[in-house]
Order: structure tokens, then sequence, then C-alpha cells
């Protein structure tokens, strides 16, 4: 017998536009950007909460640490994830929870981390269809010359959350 699972959403204002929400089963499973490529479709997000900051759901911490993290009083995050995708995916996706925070690696440092030296391109692929933006960063990973390339949310906000984490000197 197939479990069907719950799904329920919420959006909240962050400096970088409306952010979505969503969480399966009680876990936070996506964070999504307006526009961003490799959204799922908004159905798929299930009934928006009615209460998004009530302390017995889905979304409170979360938006705690987004809003700690969008004020500069956080550098990193501690919430239980439920990411889906590919094994492949998953290990893309934990690995990039340990780049620390102002920090940034290419594709291709990232695929020697996973052990795959030479799948910058699978890297970058499995990059891009991470569910949790910023949560998991996957802004922090470069082109080879340090360029700016790729970026699900778009290239302008990939710049602004850099210089977010990295202070006004650094310029892209």
């Amino acid at each position: 017998m197939t479990r069907v699972r719950t799904h329920v959403h919420t959006v909240v204002d962050s400096p970088y536009g409306p952010l979505t929400l969503v969480a399966t089963d009680g876990v936070l499973s996506g964070l999504y950007m307006t526009d961003q490529r490799h959204r799922p479709p908004q159905e798929t997000f299930g009934d928006r909460a009615t209460e998004p900051l009530d302390p017995d759901g889905p979304f409170p911490e979360a938006i705690r640490q987004l809003t700690d993290y969008f004020a500069g009083r956080r550098t990193g995050f501690d919430l239980p994830l439920r990411l889906e995708g590919t094994p492949f995916q998953r290990r893309v996706w934990e690995e990039l929870r340990r780049i620390p925070y102002g920090r940034t690696v290419s594709y291709g440092e990232l695929a020697e981390r996973l052990g795959a030296p030479g799948s910058a391109r699978a890297v970058g692929l499995a990059n891009g269809k991470n569910p949790v933006g910023i949560i998991v960063p996957c802004h922090r990973v470069v082109g080879a010359g340090g360029d700016l390339t790729g970026y699900g949310g778009g290239l302008e906000r990939k710049r602004r959350l850099l210089a977010h984490e990295s202070g006004p000197e650094r310029l892209f």
C-alpha cells in the first residue's frame, strides 16, 4: 500500500523576492524563488498554510532562521530537510551544505570533493535542481575562473546572495 504524502506551503517575503516554502509530511522539502528554473508546478505544493507561524506547524523555525540569515545574524541553517532526488543529486546537495558561508567553490572542485572528477556538468545539473535554495547553498558554486555561471534563481540573485555573505567590499 502506497502512503499518500501531504504537502503544504507558505510564501514569505525576502530581500530576494517572495520565497515559497514547501513542507512534505511536516518537513521542509522546498524553497523556491519566483521565476526559478526547475520550480515545480504550483499545484504540487499543496494547500497554503493558514497559520505559517503556528509553533506546531512545519514553517516557523525555517522562517526564523531565514529572517536571521537575511539580517546577517546567521551563517548556516540547522533544519530538518526532506530532499527528494536521485542518489547522486542528494550527494551533491549534501556536499553543498559543507561549503562555508562567504566562500565559493567551482563545479569542478565540487566534483572532486565528491570523488567524481570530470563530472562538473553532472554536478551543475544536480546543483540546478536543488529543491531548497539558500538553505542548501547552491549559490556558492561558481565557474572554474570564479565566474558567476548558472543559478536557478537568476544570476542577479546569485550575485546579491554572494555579496550578502561576503560583505560590501567584494564585487562581482
